[in-house]
């Protein structure tokens, strides 16, 4: 199948779709070794810091999970088979995968290896060439992509999680106010597990709960920013727009969001150096260097903070850029558990690039799309 989106001149209603690869790294791994299919596999480094870096559902049934202490998925699961991570084939069939969706869809942000988002509110048929489109990229890559259409990303985002593995769900906002009502706000991105302590501890537990609460109410004990934050996010709303990168690359960079917010410094540093390693290799193959290396932290309360410094000549050699990470990180020393890490590297050309910023949401809309 060749079809790519058709566009019309006049979209009536805004339509993205995030796609997230199943268990990405299990799933190449298991490519190459098929005889472990059905067998929990968790791929993890093997140092006494080590972290997983993903686990196949067979081995999540046992509580092991993204960023979980290596040495404590061994003790949930020692029948488990354990694979060093492998990033360069992760990435090789990344770009495979994404090339051929980017072939087929007009607008596309990758935000990963293994997730990204697509606006298809100019498509008159964007449910079918979705299904279309994931059914070709499992026949011609191997890999199982997950999907959430909504009116806006955030709606798009929780879908896509709501029937993994091999997920297809669409929901408008309001949709998703209704059905996820009674779930814990602990379902919605940027709501980790102390916001959702305490407002449980407030008296919403709950995703309703918490719509019905009163900004000001919130603004009392989160601070008003944080308060409206945890508002909308529980109404769903979003107006982040897809943006695909075009251009020359200026900087890059590599983050991830922990499942379970993580306070132990020396876990998160080897999160950090971990990361850091793999771009410094991603850097080397396309034979590139930056002179600021930055790191990005997002706090349990939603706070994003940027550290950066600049050497004096481009690198892309993790002897220089690891050490400055690990400063960066232990001079900020967050007092606070973590749910977001970032490494970039920037400053391609000699021009250090503005620090990351987070929108503020606004209201999206409803779906009504023909299949």
């Amino acid at each position: 199948m060749s079809e790519r989106t058709v566009a019309s001149p006049t979209p009536l209603r805004r339509v993205v779709a995030h796609l997230d690869c199943d268990a990405f790294y299990v799933s190449v791994e298991l490519l190459r070794r098929p005889e472990l299919r059905g067998k929990p596999v968790v791929v993890a480094g093997s140092g006494p810091r080590a972290v997983v870096t993903t686990a196949s559902y067979e081995a999540r049934k046992f509580g092991i999970g993204s960023a979980s202490p290596a040495s404590q998925a061994r003790r949930r699961c020692p029948d488990a088979v354990f694979i060093p991570p492998d990033f360069a084939a992760y990435r090789d069939k990344s770009r495979e995968v994404w090339s051929l969706v980017r072939s087929r869809l007009e607008v596309v942000q990758v935000v990963g290896m293994d997730e990204g988002y697509a606006d298809l509110s100019a498509c008159e048929k964007p449910l079918r060439v979705l299904r279309g489109l994931i059914a070709d990229v499992e026949r011609e890559t191997g890999i199982v992509v997950s999907v959430g259409v909504g009116p806006n990303r955030l709606v798009a985002k929780v879908a896509s999680d709501l029937d993994k593995p091999r997920g297809f769900v669409v929901l408008g906002r309001e949709d998703a106010c209704l059905r996820l009502a009674s779930r814990s706000p602990r379902l919605i991105p940027g709501i980790g597990p102390k916001t959702a302590d305490r407002l449980a501890e407030l008296g919403y537990a709950t995703i309703g709960a918490l719509q019905s609460v009163r900004e000001d109410e919130l603004a009392g004990t989160f601070g008003e920013r944080q308060g409206r934050y945890l508002r909308r996010r529980a109404e769903f709303h979003d107006d982040a727009p897809v943006e695909p990168v075009s251009g020359p690359a200026k900087s890059r960079s590599n983050e991830t969001t922990f499942p379970e917010d993580i306070a132990d410094h020396a876990e998160l540093e080897a999160v950090l150096r971990r990361m850091a390693e793999e771009l410094c290799e991603q850097l080397a193959r396309k034979e590139v260097r930056g002179r600021t290396i930055a790191i990005k932290v997002r706090l349990n309360d939603w706070t994003t903070v940027t550290r950066a410094r600049s050497v004096a000549e481009r690198t892309n050699d993790p002897a220089v850029v690891v050490p400055v990470v690990l400063e960066l990180f232990r001079a900020y020393a967050p007092e606070r558990p973590v749910q977001l890490l970032g490494v970039r590297v920037a400053a391609f050309e000699g021009r250090p690039e503005p620090t990351d910023a987070t929108p503020l949401e606004a209201p999206g809309g409803q779906l009504a799309l023909p299949v």
